[in-house]
């Protein structure tokens, strides 16, 4: 999944207790796909070696002591113009002071000074450090200049009291990393809603209706969504598994709303639509896996089978058609439908025109999509029909962006 392959990355760890955490950071954007080579403040090096951070990044760290200023060396010029995006990780709230002000009387420093592109700073400091008159002070500065500034968390810090200032969470950090090297001026700021999950639908107090959906497409769909630079409102489902993994693995950045029943999903949904303006053209991807039938009648409490009996004759009616329901006039609209091999074309096609979609993304049930990391899409228009082999459901999703994106010009 090396959605950053090749993309250089240039990584300065301050003198933090939190500095360990650089290395995670090191070897999670590693797995991207990225080059990360990193610079080290000199205090840094009393928490870690740089041979950790070089058996990391397979790279030579820069530092005081490994300065080379011959042509083509290591040296905090030929680092910055190297890399594309430069991360202070973790920052002290000396450095990050210094930064606001322009002041560069070290290695890491001079580093920071010299890069031209996309800075992001994750602080580290103690809350009366951060909420220090003068650190409010830089901190708005660096927000001025374009830096920027992943915010600390509140948790029990190094002095043993609980308090803001903690390092942000590795996995956070890397999303936004991410999404400074993968923005794409078409979805920047596009407003965008992904439905996601399978529908539950009540009997009684103690059952429902459902599938077997996991909402891992729709999940990875709304990462990708993040990542390239939308506004993204992801609409899923109440059930366990998918709603802790969205609690766990989604950025911050990224919005989303828990919802049960069909008649649910088409309210939260209509009102996202309701919502938005005209520009730039918003677009909703409907990737949840609705119940077509919900139970006549739930019961309250729980239903005894003493009471029902041998067989249960759970009487159901069909629930609203969502996408062929929605007042979608001005947004453009990507639907999801998984068939069986027979027939599965010329019911997508249907279904394309019969729902007023802009596309439709193809699954077939023999890939057995539900659960696995992995998926095969094929994306249907009036005028196109390309199929996507299989890979990880991330780089799917960026595979039926690049796809989407094409339906409009914005």
């Amino acid at each position: 999944m090396q959605i950053l392959k090749g993309r250089k990355i240039a990584l300065c760890v301050c003198a933090s207790i939190s500095a360990y955490k650089a290395l995670e950071i090191v070897s999670l954007l590693g797995k991207l796909g990225a080059c990360v080579r990193v610079v080290m403040s000199a205090e840094s090096k009393k928490f870690l070696s740089p041979l950790l951070f070089e058996a990391l990044s397979h790279e030579c760290v820069l530092h005081e002591d490994t300065q080379d200023w011959t042509h083509n060396g290591l040296n905090p010029i030929a680092l910055a113009r190297w890399a594309e995006v430069l991360l202070v990780a973790p920052a002290t709230a000396n450095s990050f002071n210094k930064i606001a002000n322009g002041i560069a009387d070290s290695t890491l420093l001079h580093t920071v000074l010299a890069f031209s592109g996309k800075i992001l700073i994750a602080p580290a400091a103690n809350t009366a450090m951060l909420e220090s008159p003068m650190t409010k002070q830089s901190i708005e500065k660096l927000h001025t200049l374009g830096i920027e500034i992943i915010p600390t968390q509140e948790k029990i810090l190094a002095c043993g009291e609980l308090g803001n200032g903690a390092l942000a969470d590795v996995q956070e950090i890397v999303w936004r990393t991410a999404r400074a090297l993968l923005l794409d001026d078409f979805w920047h700021k596009r407003p965008v809603c992904v439905s996601g999950g399978g529908s539950v639908e009540k009997i009684d107090d103690v059952r429902y209706l459902s599938n077997f959906s996991s909402g891992k497409m729709a999940q990875n769909l709304a990462i990708a969504l993040y990542l390239k630079g939308a506004n993204v409102c992801l609409v899923h489902s109440t059930l366990a598994p998918f709603a802790i993994a969205a609690l766990n693995v989604l950025p911050q950045g990224l919005q989303h709303q828990c919802v049960q029943s069909a008649d649910e999903f088409l309210q939260s949904l209509q009102q996202w639509i309701d919502s938005q303006t005209t520009m730039p053209k918003p677009y909703l991807f409907m990737a949840a896996a609705i119940s077509d039938y919900r139970p006549k009648n739930v019961a309250s409490g729980k239903c005894k089978k003493t009471e029902i009996g041998q067989t249960w004759n759970l009487q159901c009616v069909q629930t609203p058609d969502i996408l062929a329901t929605l007042r979608k006039e001005g947004i453009c609209t990507i639907g999801f439908k998984l068939e069986n091999i027979q027939n599965a074309l010329e019911n997508a096609r249907n279904a394309l025109t019969q729902k007023n979609l802009d596309a439709i993304c193809l699954n077939m049930l023999q890939n057995a999509p539900f659960g696995s990391e992995e998926n095969s899409i094929t994306f249907i228009t009036t005028n196109e029909c390309t199929h996507f082999e299989p890979s990880h459901k991330l780089l799917q999703s960026f595979l039926v962006l690049d796809s989407a994106k094409r339906l409009h010009d914005g």
